[in-house]
């Protein structure tokens, strides 16, 4: 039996670490039928094709359920929207989960650390409601706030909604507290910023809540964001999961990547009820492209997570275990985590490595 997946090796170091985690997942003995397809800047750039977000890649996703993706650069500022947040929209992946856990061998200011973080996808401000300064949209958008809230806005700004629902609030909430159950964490964390942003904020929190009543067995608690960002750099083995809006989830993902490591070792899923995409929580690095240098440890965590979601436990449980081998004897590691740098390997000797270990 072979499972069918849709393979995105994305743009930067993407081929490069994609192909190493292809190659571990194949040396597990799971059988992969891969669907490639390509998108993001250097797929327009090289096709001439306009959209990043090719919609056969969409039909593609829809078809196979399961979807590996390397990570794909986005303009800052000028250009297309985040190719990323567009694919999660497209397929309405609501839940994006982001386990950060100390691995040995990473160096890291803490220890016991094994969070997971529950981001909201669809909503907030990258539901990618903006208004430009000047232009007639901007306009009206003006006059109704200054009919509902006696102020204008000044008249360079420009403007960005932030839709927040019951709906989409009670499911990433539940979702975290049914993984909670599944998996026995012990407590659930909501992250807000109610006492400033009382109806959109505050309609989470309140959500969050009411879903909460239905779990007795799993602690609750809420924090505002601000806190929690406190709590963290001072004791961050008190947390377990975390439920947060999606640019509070963005935001803390990456720093609770930065307690265990560095985004290098934090693996991610974007799940929905239609399909679910794995990619590490880092970005495409352009700048060390190509040179055989990029970690790979993120996206071969993505593959673990991939094996136990396809069932293959006993597979999963392998890889992450050769991965842990690999770490810990601290010699076939890259330049970023190598304690002597002069001695580091590449990617695909790091992948050697691994593969080597799992027999």
């Amino acid at each position: 039996m072979s499972y069918r997946v849709t393979l995105i090796p994305g743009d930067g170091i993407g081929p490069e670490i994609t192909a190493a985690t292809v190659r571990c997942l194949a040396a597990t003995g799971v059988r992969f039928d891969w669907e490639i397809f390509e998108a993001g800047s250097e797929f327009v750039n090289r096709t001439g094709r306009p959209d990043p977000l090719p919609g056969e890649l969409l039909d593609a996703i829809s078809r196979n359920h399961l979807a590996l993706k390397g990570p794909l650069t986005t303009p800052i500022g000028t250009g297309f929207r985040s190719v990323n947040v567009a694919l999660r929209q497209a397929l309405d992946l609501f839940a994006c989960v982001r386990p950060c856990k100390n691995y040995p061998g990473i160096p890291s200011r803490y220890q016991n650390i094994d969070i997971v973080i529950f981001r909201e996808n669809t909503e907030d401000l990258y539901a990618g409601i903006e208004f430009q300064s000047g232009t007639e949209a901007f306009g009206e958008i003006n006059g109704l706030v200054a009919g509902y809230n006696h102020r204008w806005l000044r008249h360079n700004s420009a403007v960005g909604i932030k839709p927040i629902s019951e709906f989409s609030s009670r499911r990433i909430v539940r979702f975290a507290f049914d993984y909670a159950e599944r998996l026995r964490r012990r407590k659930v964390s909501i992250i807000h910023k109610a006492e400033v942003m009382r109806l959109s904020d505050g309609l989470f929190l309140e959500a969050a809540r009411q879903v909460a009543r239905d779990y007795p067995e799993v602690q609750y608690s809420d924090l505002p964001i601000d806190n929690i960002c406190d709590q963290l750099v001072r004791e961050p083995e008190y947390f377990d999961i975390l439920v947060l809006s999606n640019l509070f989830g963005d935001i803390i993902s990456d720093l609770c990547a930065g307690l265990i490591g560095g985004l290098g070792v934090a693996p991610g899923a974007n799940i929905g009820t239609r399909a679910v995409v794995f990619e590490p929580t880092h970005g495409s690095a352009p700048d060390i492209a190509g040179q055989d240098k990029a970690n790979p440890t993120a996206q071969i965590l993505c593959g673990v997570m991939l094996l136990r979601h396809l069932g293959e436990i006993a597979a999963g449980d392998r890889l992450e275990n050769a991965l842990k081998a690999v770490l810990q004897a601290g010699i076939h590691l890259t330049a970023d985590i190598h304690p002597e740098k002069a001695k580091a390997v590449g990617t695909a000797a790091f992948a050697d490595a691994v593969m080597a270990a799992l027999f």
